[in-house]
């Protein structure tokens, strides 16, 4: 009986292996720069926030977040940065915010420029919307590998499957604002005679804010569930902590590191919240 495992197998999995070598080989000096240059990025972050005493670093960050959200997140802020430094988890802490915020700046700093020109041309948007289904129904375990080959074990492999799993978000929600301004304003820019960057920079993006923000805030919460996964190939944080207890079976270390987390999630959720709202009623 004729069966499709019959057929000769498409050797798929070693033209990947294959591909992935032949990276490695031909741009082992670039992947060497990026980690390079990653690293030192989250090593100054941390370093930096590090200088500061964890009581006054969370005073000021309480200060930050009553200026550009409500009282209530601020004080939720200061109770529980206090929380996670009286439970010992800082320094994991900080590494964790230097990962979180490395892999959400590139995700901008790519995704909306992605977005922007997949608004644009409507070619550039049906190229990215395959890769972008691919990227967030591939398993996140998937990202790791790739990482390792390029850049070892670490905290740079770790950005850099956060990057991918939570980038996204970030280009869709870009593409989705730019989209929805209304038609009737493009017409009146046109007849104004308005140039393409004006009516992208002056009319669509101030429009698109509000939906642009609400994509960078499920970036940052995409790329703090990564934290775990991370933590499998060597990143530092929080996600190590849970990483060993759950190896050791340490059930108490394991709930007091995820309460950190949430802690943390609660946060940056509520704040990016606050600040969209905010920069929605002044673009009203």
């Amino acid at each position: 009986m004729f069966t499709l495992s019959s057929l000769p197998r498409i050797p798929l999995a070693d033209w990947i292996d294959q591909f992935v070598d032949w990276l490695t080989v031909s741009f082992g000096g670039v992947f060497n720069g990026i980690a390079s240059g990653v690293e030192s990025f989250v090593d100054a972050i941390v370093q930096g926030l590090g200088f500061v005493p964890p009581v006054i670093l969370t005073v000021i960050f309480a200060a930050l977040v009553w200026l550009i959200s409500k009282r209530g997140i601020a004080l939720f802020t200061l109770i529980g940065f206090f929380i996670i430094d009286y439970l010992g988890y800082w320094d994991a802490m900080l590494q964790t915010l230097a990962l979180v915020v490395t892999s959400v700046l590139i995700s901008v700093i790519i995704g909306i420029p992605v977005g922007i020109w997949g608004s644009q041309k409507k070619t550039v948007r049906r190229i990215v919307t395959p890769i972008l289904d691919l990227m967030q129904t591939m398993p996140a375990f998937v990202y790791l590998l790739p990482a390792i080959f390029f850049f070892n074990i670490g905290v740079v492999p770790g950005v850099v499957a956060s990057v991918i799993f939570a980038m996204p978000p970030t280009i869709r929600m870009t593409i989705l604002g730019i989209q929805q301004v209304p038609e009737d304003l493009i017409e009146a820019t046109e007849a104004f005679g308005s140039t393409t960057s004006q009516r992208l920079f002056k009319v669509q993006l101030p429009l698109a804010t509000k939906t642009i923000l609400a994509g960078i805030n499920q970036s940052i919460m995409l790329a703090l569930s990564m934290v775990v996964i991370a933590s499998m190939v060597g990143a530092p944080g929080l996600g190590e902590e849970v990483y060993r207890a759950v190896t050791q079976l340490q059930t108490g270390t394991g709930v007091e590191t995820g309460l950190a987390i949430v802690i943390i999630a609660i946060v940056l959720d509520r704040v990016t919240q606050n600040i969209k709202l905010k920069k929605s009623r002044g673009n009203a």
